[in-house]
């Protein structure tokens, strides 16, 4: 017998279902069929599956659908194109990666949106909509008149609503940083931050010839008496804060907090910049800083975090208009503009709703993430929260360099406390990344690989050499 099935035999495929009326949309009925059926043996690697006009006209369906059902089973490693010869039921996907990656904060694969397809359609639309020589030229820095009210939604349930010419549009939130510590700051100037925060601040920091100073913070973030102090002090020109979800540590600021931090910069005329990429994840998070202080606050707000890294693209809110040309300025210093094409699909997302299904579908996502890690590391961290990370205090016989260099020779990607540190002193902990892992059991299984770790002593350890 040959190894693939004639073309007669599967004409009118076995494997098939009738299609449910209210089973949801027909291609994921028809992609989630073959899933079952290779899972359970009905189709094999290498047998040919049936010509798409030929599948749709035995379903009665459109070829769009058959189409979109193809794809979609291509996008799960399913089946493989073999040109003029068809299509092919594809040999199981070998994970060839050892390393289970638990340090870099991305947003997890959304829970329930057919993200591939949105991305198609966003980019269809775009495509269709826009002048594609003006797509691909020079655009002046801050975005478009479309961009900006883009950006005015998309910071309306921090803000309410916005004028659009106070939002900014950037290729990034290190851009934001970069160009707000540009527009605020001069060469030796002191910046305040957090004693562990965002490693890009201290890069930014370090290349543009500033020094950062770490404000003393308990477990509500930084006090606002010692922010007065230092301000006292140091004169600083700008205070960094990161008020939701803090990276690294998880915290965030309840409203006093955030109120009496706003008043010492008001008292002590100091600029602050508040990096909030987390806020749309966070579960009630408390009004922004720059709602209490928002002539002295630069609000940036990053995609990155909450959809997706690939669309490079940040808001910035700057009430005063001569900060805003500021802050132009200096971003025009290394970055002239947010790469149109994404820029235009960020705001065909926003704007058609689209960005709101995304959304909603990582916030799901990284909530059962949330609850799935803390249900391994049982005892080791507190109850359930929101973002994309966790801040794991270690038991006092593991250091936090030691464990991740450990964690890393059983295959683990950690990252050890010592890279958020502001002034070279830090805690003993490890922050949890929990979005770059696509596939949720094989996150498991590093959360179980690393949990095992942590109840063993370091001198049980023994790193293997080759």
């Amino acid at each position: 017998m040959s190894q693939l099935r004639s073309i007669q035999d599967i004409e009118s495929p076995s494997w098939l279902p009738r299609l449910a009326a209210h089973g949801g949309p027909r291609f994921l009925q028809i992609a989630d069929a073959l899933q079952a059926a290779v899972a359970d043996g009905s189709l094999r690697p290498g047998e040919r599956l049936p010509p798409q006009r030929r599948l749709a006209a035995h379903l009665e369906v459109d070829l769009t659908t058959v189409t979109r059902a193809y794809d979609e089973a291509r996008r799960r490693n399913l089946l493989e194109g073999r040109g003029a010869r068809g299509t092919y039921v594809a040999a199981p996907k070998v994970e060839l990666s050892t390393v289970l990656d638990l340090s870099m904060n991305t947003p997890p694969p959304p829970d329930g949106v057919d993200f591939d397809d949105m991305l198609k359609q966003g980019l269809a639309q775009v495509l269709m909509r826009s002048d594609n020589a003006l797509l691909m030229n020079y655009h002046l820095g801050g975005g478009s008149d479309a961009e900006r009210q883009a950006g005015a939604r998309w910071l309306a349930p921090m803000f309410g609503q916005l004028d659009p010419g106070q939002v900014l549009v950037c290729p990034g939130a290190q851009a934001a940083i970069a160009a707000s510590m540009l527009a605020l700051t001069a060469p030796g100037d002191v910046i305040l931050a957090e004693p562990a925060c965002y490693p890009g601040l201290r890069a930014a920091a370090t290349q543009f010839g500033r020094r950062i100073l770490a404000v003393q913070a308990d477990q509500h973030g930084m006090v606002p008496a010692m922010l007065e102090q230092a301000c006292r002090a140091h004169q600083p020109a700008l205070v960094y804060l990161n008020p939701t979800c803090q990276n690294p540590t998880t915290v965030t600021m309840p409203e006093r907090r955030r109120k009496e931090l706003a008043a010492v910069a008001q008292r002590c005329a100091v600029r602050l910049v508040e990096d909030d990429p987390y806020w749309l994840l966070a579960d009630a998070a408390p009004a922004p800083v720059a709602t209490f202080a928002p002539q002295q606050t630069y609000y940036i707000s990053t995609l990155s975090k909450c959809l997706t890294p690939g669309l490079r693209l940040a808001f910035v809110l700057v009430r005063d208009p001569q900060e805003r040309e500021r802050f132009l300025d200096a971003l025009r210093a290394f970055a002239l503009m947010a790469a149109p094409p994404t820029a235009a699909l960020a705001t065909q997302w926003i704007l058609d709703g689209s960005a709101d299904a995304l959304l909603e579908g990582v916030r799901r996502e990284a909530r059962l993430r949330q609850r799935m890690a803390r249900d391994i590391l049982a005892g080791r961290i507190g109850a359930a929260g929101d973002g994309l990370h966790l801040w794991l205090e270690l038991p006092a016989y593991w250091n936090s360099s030691r464990l991740a260099l450990a964690a890393e020779s059983e295959g683990i990607a950690v990252t050890p406390a010592e890279a958020f540190a502001t002034n070279g002193d830090s805690v003993n902990a490890i922050r949890i990344s929990l979005g770059s892992i696509q596939d949720r059991a094989r996150l498991q299984a590093g959360l179980q690989r690393l949990s095992g770790l942590l109840a063993r002593r370091p001198d049980s350890f023994s790193a293997a050499v080759v």
